[in-house]
Formats: structure tokens, sequence, C-alpha cells
């Protein structure tokens, strides 16, 4: 093995040697690529080892992802550093062999001795290394979360805050487990491949399933976000209503057997969504015998921050300056928004305070008509345009609510912060014990609570009654 004595260019060249780790070519590959690297000062080779078990899936997985043939060990190709493109394919050892060779006028010459030494070597090295990553990784206790329509755009927004020590102050190690039945196995991939590719610190390991085979296995938080709004041809509303409500029934009815069987016994479980959020919630607590429904929420946060910004827009301040509103009811459909305990802060009127200084919504708003007509409407038909759209804003708003739940659940806020929440609440405002219906709580310990000093008259019973016997009629159809 030698160098020529001709002129190399200064261009950075990187790399990269990838091969079954009991390869004899592989070996000889590495060898070439240490020499050239002892040689030239530009020249930069990574080597990927790869156990004889794995070699086959990886080299699949590898070239799909890069659109290239390949069938043998070593798997030899250049990244293009400068351009800032997908990798250049080589192939194998020879052609790796015979572009040093015409470039860098270096050769190999290695005995088949010394080859298969390395390769043994190389292996023997692998394994161990793979045995104490092994071990490692068994040392570690990881939070188990699974979220389901795992290709919709609020999951891809909300991982990267999941993953965070914030969202789980006392957690070391989160398993992020990634449920897309109607998706694409190659999406799939491609998100896991974007999850790792963050490098977040809490990551422990990304799977991804397209089907309940292992679903919910030792999960500890589950984030419900697929959704049963797709459209099709020559098919009424009525219709859609009445297919939605049977694919509903029968997919949360087998989560809840999943949940039930598979889950951490403390799992915390949120419901999100566009359609019949209340139902699919109730679903869930009615088919798990075994887990607290205190564990299972429906969300209404989204709700509450589309209060906000319109109360927000209306008073000339930010939406977190609008605090401590309430909705009651059918979170997917006859909703009430009550602004009995709404605040603002940083008010421009005619009484002024520091930071912390608030007023109530009902005492600087004067327009008591337009809050319980037109505001109520408005909500409404804000409501409706975020359910029907796709885009950014409506992911966001959803992924927002859903960091603000497992923030005061994992005891991140205030326990005297307010929040709407679609929860099963037996024995309070005079509601029927077997719906899920939205109600102001707090969360305190790691336990939400039911908000009680609140004033629920006659006006606001009967929005109740109206929205309770909806989510019966659900109920009993579903």
């Amino acid at each position: 093995m030698f160098p020529s004595n001709r002129r190399f260019p200064h261009r950075m060249a990187k790399f990269v040697l990838a091969g079954k780790a009991d390869c004899p070519y592989y070996a000889k590959a590495e060898l070439l690529a240490d020499a050239l690297q002892r040689s030239l000062p530009n020249f930069k080779a990574h080597k990927i080892s790869i156990l004889p078990g794995e070699w086959e899936e990886w080299l699949d997985a590898t070239c799909k992802r890069n659109g290239w043939k390949h069938e043998s060990s070593p798997l030899v190709w250049r990244e293009l550093v400068e351009q800032g493109g997908k990798g250049m394919l080589l192939g194998g050892f020879s052609d790796f062999l015979e572009h040093c060779t015409d470039y860098y006028g270096i050769t190999s010459d290695m005995p088949t001795e010394m080859m298969l030494k390395i390769a043994a070597e190389n292996l023997e090295t692998q394994m161990s290394l793979t045995e104490e990553e092994m071990h490692q990784l068994s040392l570690i206790q990881p939070l188990h979360i699974w979220i389901t329509g795992a290709l919709s755009l609020t999951s891809h927004i909300l991982i990267p805050c999941l993953l965070s020590a914030e969202m789980f102050p006392k957690v070391a190690a989160i398993s992020l487990h990634l449920l897309e039945l109607k998706g694409d196995g190659e999406e799939l991939e491609e998100l896991k491949r974007e999850t790792e590719d963050q490098a977040l610190a809490m990551l422990h390991k990304v799977t991804v399933h397209t089907g309940l085979d292992q679903a919910f296995q030792e999960a500890d938080v589950i984030l419900l976000l697929d959704d049963f709004t797709t459209n099709r041809e020559n098919e009424s509303d009525e219709e859609q209503t009445q297919r939605v409500r049977r694919e509903i029934s029968e997919r949360y009815r087998q989560y809840a057997q999943l949940i039930d069987t598979r889950a951490n016994k403390q799992v915390k479980v949120i419901v999100s969504g566009n359609s019949f959020i209340n139902l699919r919630c109730l679903l869930l607590v009615d088919g798990t015998s075994s887990i607290d429904s205190h564990q299972f929420v429906a969300l209404a946060t989204q709700l509450e921050n589309e209060a906000r910004a319109i109360i927000a827009d209306k008073m000339k301040v930010r939406s977190s300056d609008v605090t401590d509103i309430i909705v009651w009811g059918n979170i997917s459909s006859i909703f009430y928004i009550d602004l009995q305990r709404a605040r603002v802060f940083n008010y421009d009127g005619a009484i002024k305070g520091p930071a912390f200084f608030s007023q109530p919504v009902h005492t600087i708003f004067q327009d008591r008509k337009w809050l319980e007509t037109e505001f109520q409407h408005l909500v409404c038909r804000r409501r409706a345009a975020v359910a029907s759209m796709t885009g950014r804003a409506a992911a966001a708003s959803s992924a927002n609510g859903i960091l603000r739940v497992l923030k005061a659940w994992n005891g991140a806020c205030s326990p005297d912060e307010v929040l709407s929440m679609g929860i099963l609440c037996p024995g309070v405002y005079n509601l029927p014990d077997d719906i899920i219906l939205s109600v102001p709580v707090t969360v305190r310990d790691g336990k939400w609570s039911p908000l009680l000093n609140v004033n629920v008259g006659d006006e606001l019973k009967e929005r109740l009654k109206i929205c309770a016997n909806e989510l019966q009629q659900e109920k009993e159809l579903g």
C-alpha cells in the first residue's frame, strides 16, 4: 500500500465505509482508508461496523433512503460536504480501491491472512460494544409516551416539546412510540429519523407502529391524536356522522382493552382532536376496569385558547394576558364559554398596576350582551374554522393545549391555575354520573379536582342540561 507523488487537491473529501463486522473486504477497505487519512490531511473517513445478523436490514434501509442499489459488504459512499447534497455512492471494495488508485495513487496489497484476522477482530469488538450498549440501556428506566395519529401535523409540532426536562422534570429519559394505523410505514420511519436527528437530550429510543400488536405496551403517557373526519364522495352529512361514530366506537373499544391490559396502571391519557372528543374519552373510561377514571381527560384547552384570543383582540392585549376562562359541555359540539372567573392583565384602562395586577373581564368589559351572544357565536365559528383547517395554526393550537395539560398534570404549573377538561365528574354540579363533560378543574400533586367555588346559576344549569342530553344521546348511539 503506497501513495504516489501526484499533487493532491485541497478540497475536503469525506468517505463513509459501512460493512459487516466479519467481512474481510470491509477490513481491507478500513486499512486503505486509514492509509489515506495518514497521507492526506484533507481526507476523512467514517466507519460503520454492523453485526452480521443486522447487515441485510441496515443495507436495505440505507439504499432505499438514498435511492441506491447495492447488495454486498462493504458499502462505500462519498459525502458531498461542500455541496450539502446527499452522498454519492461509490460501491463496494473494488470500486473504492479503483477510486483511490485513480484519484490518489494509493493501492492495497493486504494478504488474505491479515484480512481475515482484522475481520475477526472487528467482529469481536463490535459484539463487545453491542453487549455494553445493551447493558447500559437495561439500566435506564425510560418514560414511555405513545402518540396515535403520529403523522399528524400536531404530532410533528408536539414531539420536540415533549422531549424536554421542562415538561417532565423528574424523568431521565423518554421512549417515544409513534402509532399510525392509516399511515405509510416509510413516512413513520422518516418521522423517526427526523426525531433522532434533532439529538434531543431526553430521547432514549423511537419506535414506530402501523398496527396494534404492541400498542400501549408499558405506556406512561398516551396522547390520542387520531381523528375521523375524512369526507367521502356521495356521502351525506348524516351518513358521515354515523360512519364516523361507528369507526370511533370500534377503534376506541379496542384501544380501551389494550390500555387496560398493557399500559402502566398510573398512565395519563389525553384525548384530542375535532370529532366526538367526549365520546372517545368515555369509551376509554368505560372499557378499562383496572385504571382509575381520573387518568383519562378530553382536551378542552384548545377551545379555551381560542376564546382567549377573541377576548384579547377585543381588549387590545395579548392572548396570554387573558386567564381563567371556563369551557363547559361537549367540546366537539354544544359548549358554553364562561367568563365568571376570567381576568385580564396589562389592560390599558382607567386603572393600571404592575405586571402582576389583573382585573375581572366583567368589570372592565361593559358590553354584557356581546359577551353572552356574539362572543359565544364567534367562538363556535372559530371552532368550526379550526376544525376544517389542516394548516399549522390549528395544529399549533392543539399542541399548545396538550402541553398545558401535561405541565399541570406533572406539577409544572401553579395548583391554583384553572383549566377546562373533559372528565367523568360524578356527584358535582348536579350532572349525570356517566358522561364525560368539560368542566373547570385544578390540578394538585398530579390529581385533578373539579372546581367547586364557581357559580352554577339557573341559566348555566339549563345550558349544562342541554349539553348532558346531547352527550347521553352520543353515548347511546356509540
